[in-house]
C-alpha cells in the first residue's frame, strides 16, 4: 500500500492539458503544494500555484511588505514542489482579489483544485461561516481536494453512496484513487431505517460490482449502515486515507453542497475530494 503521504491519482474527461490548480494560503501552503504536486505528477499534468490577495484593502505603506510576504510564500511553495516532484511543469501566480473568486473562475479550465482546510477539521467551535475551502467546494467547476494539515493513516479510500447519479460518478473517482494508492475501497451506504438495509445492500453490491468491473486489482468492501449519513461517514473517515463524496447526491445543482459533503468538509480528519463539474467516470478522454 502507498504511504499515507501519497496523493490520490485521478483522471476524468477533461482535456489532457488541464492543470492541477493549487490555492496557496499562508496557513497551508506547503501541505497543499506537495499534495497538488503529487497529483499533477501522477496525472502527467502541469501544476499552477495561485496566491490571491486583496491589495486594495490595505494601507499604502503596508502594500510593499505584504507583496514581499506573498512572493516569499509562493516561492517557498514552488521550492517544495521542485524538491518533491521536480519533473512537474510548474507555474506560479500572485493575483489581486478574492482567493475564492479567483479559484472558482480558474476551476473552469482546471483538472482539480487543491485547497487547504484552514485547520477546520480539528476546530469544531471555530469554523467560520465563510470558510474558503467550503466556498470553493460549493462553487468550483471541477473536483475539489481539501487537504488537511496532518497526514492521514494508511487506511482505505472511503466513498459515501446514496444511489444517485452524482454518487455513482464519485464512486468511479474513488475506485481510481484506490487503484492508484494501492488501497482498498470502502463503500458505505447509510439508510434511515433497518427495514431499508436489505434493498440498499443489494443495490450497493450491484453498483460497486458494475463500476469496479474493470478494476479487479482493487479490493472493494461494502457496508450498509443505519444512521445519520454525515455522522456515520465522518466516523468512518477517521481511519481513511482519503474520503470521496459527491457535492450533492440528490440535488446536484451548481453552487450547492449537500449536508453530507458539508459534514465531511468540516469534520472528517482525512483529506476529502468533493466531486463536481464532471459528467463522466474517470478514465474518459484526456485521462
Amino acid at each position: 500500500m502507498a504511504s499515507a503521504s501519497d496523493a490520490p491519482v485521478l483522471a476524468d474527461n477533461r482535456a489532457s492539458d488541464a492543470p492541477v490548480l493549487a490555492g496557496i494560503g499562508p496557513e497551508d501552503a506547503l501541505p497543499v503544494a506537495r499534495v497538488a504536486a503529487r497529483v499533477a505528477a501522477a496525472q502527467r499534468r502541469s501544476l499552477h500555484l495561485l496566491h490571491a490577495f486583496n491589495w486594495a484593502a490595505m494601507a499604502a505603506p503596508a502594500v510593499s511588505g505584504s507583496r514581499a510576504d506573498a512572493e516569499r510564500l509562493i516561492s517557498e511553495a514552488a521550492e517544495a514542489v521542485r524538491l518533491s516532484e521536480p519533473d512537474v511543469p510548474l507555474t506560479t501566480e500572485i493575483i489581486e482579489g478574492s482567493a475564492v473568486a479567483n479559484l472558482v473562475r480558474k476551476s473552469e479550465s482546471a483538472f482539480l483544485v487543491a485547497v487547504g482546510d484552514g485547520g477546520m477539521a480539528h476546530c469544531d467551535r471555530c469554523i467560520p461561516a465563510d470558510s474558503a475551502a467550503v466556498q470553493v467546494a460549493a462553487r468550483a467547476d471541477c473536483p475539489v481536494l481539501v487537504v488537511r494539515r496532518e497526514p492521514p493513516p494508511q487506511g482505505p479510500v472511503l466513498v459515501g453512496l446514496d444511489g444517485s447519479a452524482p454518487a455513482e460518478i464519485a464512486l468511479a473517482w474513488a475506485f481510481a484513487a484506490a487503484e492508484d494508492l494501492r488501497a482498498r475501497l470502502l463503500a458505505i451506504w447509510v439508510v434511515e431505517t433497518e427495514a431499508a438495509i436489505g434493498t440498499a445492500t443489494h443495490r450497493l453490491h450491484e453498483l460497486v460490482g458494475r463500476v469496479g468491473a474493470d478494476r479487479s486489482e482493487t479490493t472493494a468492501e461494502c457496508h450498509v449502515i443505519c444512521g445519520d449519513p454525515g455522522t456515520v461517514l465522518v466516523d468512518q473517515s477517521r481511519s481513511a486515507q482519503l474520503t470521496v463524496v459527491a457535492a450533492r447526491g440528490d440535488e446536484p445543482w451548481r453552487g450547492m453542497l449537500g449536508a453530507v459533503s458539508q459534514a465531511l468538509l468540516y469534520h472528517a480528519p482525512s483529506p476529502v475530494i468533493v466531486v463536481r463539474g464532471v459528467t463522466g467516470a474517470p478514465g474518459a478522454d484526456g485521462s
